[in-house]
């Protein structure tokens, strides 16, 4: 943590008490949405890696981390209104660029969606569009419904190399550092909840109408989301540019050093992704 970091404990917004985090900078607010069952403390190697002048912020979803459980269950078009009431509240109320890992990637569409003059840029990593998506396999797919690996880090370790893919096969380390930074990770009710909400939402339809300029991170050696879900969303999306790197799941987080670039490079350019 440094001085410039502000955590927000609970921020009421629309029936939820959200947890935030913000790094104080200048320039357009960079906001982060993090994967399933994650708090935000897991995105601490990849905003390390980011432009130190930045303004970040990033949260802990309805029943994460920090952030007590939603009342009821909620859809994305719900959590993207809070978003949208958490940014206002904390002051960041003008134009900002979205990013999203994985889970916090079909958020991130969302959100461009419903706020086509708030999202400046988005940037998608780790992510597909939902319910119809290409599905990784259906060993893959059953370990991602338990929230065991966020519980027991030895299993975690374990299932690393199959579950995420790319440098965790041979070392496994780096999501075990990951998992040790989490904040009553993967807590029951908010884990069901979040598993519903992609159950049965997709981006499929939206697509063509976010126009904003949107950079997508895929990896070739992910299990979760197969490489095809960004080439199909780049097919769907008017002004998408696509970024392959031959890691896995987690290499924004992990391998953020080598990523890091790529975001900010998208991030400065004048008309990034138009075709």
């Amino acid at each position: 943590m440094t001085d410039r970091d502000v955590i927000y404990q609970r921020v009421p917004v629309l029936g939820q008490q959200i947890r935030v985090k913000v790094r104080a900078g200048t320039g357009i607010p960079l906001v982060l949405c993090n994967g399933i069952g994650a708090s935000l403390d897991v995105l601490d190697p990849l905003v390390a890696q980011l432009d130190h002048d930045t303004t970040v912020m990033r949260f802990d979803a309805p029943g994460t981390g920090g952030s007590p459980d939603s009342p009821v269950p909620y859809g994305f078009p719900y959590l993207a209104a809070v978003l949208a009431r958490l940014l206002r509240r904390l002051g960041l109320g003008g134009p900002v660029d979205v990013l999203g890992f994985s889970w916090g990637g079909a958020l991130a569409q969302q959100f461009a969606f419903q706020n086509p003059r708030r999202c400046r840029r988005l940037i998608l990593t780790s992510t597909a569009t939902g319910a119809v998506m290409v599905p990784g396999r259906p060993s893959v797919l059953a370990k991602m419904l338990s929230r065991r690996r966020f519980l027991d880090h030895d299993y975690g370790a374990a299932i690393a190399g199959g579950l995420y893919g790319g440098a965790t096969r041979a070392d496994p380390s780096d999501i075990n550092r990951l998992l040790d930074r989490q904040l009553t990770a993967g807590a029951r009710t908010g884990y069901l909840y979040q598993l519903l909400a992609g159950s049965v939402w997709t981006s499929v339809f939206a697509l063509p109408m976010i126009r904003q300029d949107t950079l997508i991170i895929a990896g070739t050696d992910d299990p979760i989301i197969p490489v095809a879900n960004a080439r199909i969303m780049a097919g769907l999306l008017p002004h998408a540019t696509v970024h392959l790197h031959p890691g896995g799941h987690m290499d924004p987080i992990t391998a953020a050093a080598g990523l890091a670039p790529v975001i900010e490079e998208f991030r400065r350019c004048d008309r990034p992704g138009r075709r």
